[in-house]
């Protein structure tokens, strides 16, 4: 029996709102809502464009991840390839030209896992997951100011630096944790190929 995901009693309804402060890509609101009993409450949260993430496979079963540093927590981190949508991006185009920007890859078959909201108390950022196979290594195009290192790690080595707190990056835990699924035939995936994709629009959903 599957217990219900959208219970209509939780719902907060929003009665003013108001933007904080606008960036380049992330806005900073705050919302008067109706609370369940009939109270009110301030609500203050970013909004973002959405991102994607790829989780690359090697044919010899490595799987490609990067090491960059993040200011924020004055720290480098593993990671698999990720980044935000332009405007009027598609997930799967954002996926294969952020793929093929930071690492060089590109791949011949792909699919779309799900998604995941990372910072659920504070903002609405989706963000697709993606898995790609079929890879093919050619040139980066990293942006301005961005440095990173691609690295080929084994899966074991992945799941061991995140049992030691060496990998701590939620998306990549929630990367790994579909990988294992996949990997243990517990999960499916839709493999199509690249050129199915682009004549579809790369939508995915």
């Amino acid at each position: 029996m599957r217990f219900d995901p959208q219970p209509d009693h939780l719902v907060e309804t929003p009665l003013r709102h108001e933007t904080l402060w606008q960036g380049s890509f992330l806005a900073l609101h705050r919302d008067e809502v109706r609370l369940p009993d009939g109270g009110q409450a301030r609500r203050v949260y970013l909004t973002h464009p959405g991102a994607v993430m790829v989780v690359p496979l090697l044919d010899d079963g490595r799987l490609v991840v990067e090491r960059q540093y993040r200011y924020p927590l004055r720290q480098a981190f593993v990671e698999f390839p990720a980044g935000k949508l332009d405007p009027d991006e598609g997930g799967w185009a954002c996926a294969v030209r952020e793929l093929r920007e930071e690492t060089g890859y590109q791949a011949t078959e792909w699919a779309r896992a799900g998604v995941l909201h990372p910072c659920i108390g504070y903002a609405n950022e989706v963000i697709e997951i993606w898995f790609a196979r079929g890879l093919r290594h050619g040139a980066r195009t990293l942006d301005e100011g961005e440095f990173l290192d691609v690295l080929a790690l084994q899966p074991q080595e992945l799941l061991e630096a995140a049992a030691r707190g060496e990998l701590t990056d939620g998306k990549t835990l929630v990367g790994l944790l579909w990988w294992q699924n996949v990997t243990d035939g517990r999960w499916r995936l839709q493999w199509r190929s690249a050129e199915a994709w682009a004549r579809d629009g790369g939508c995915g959903r």
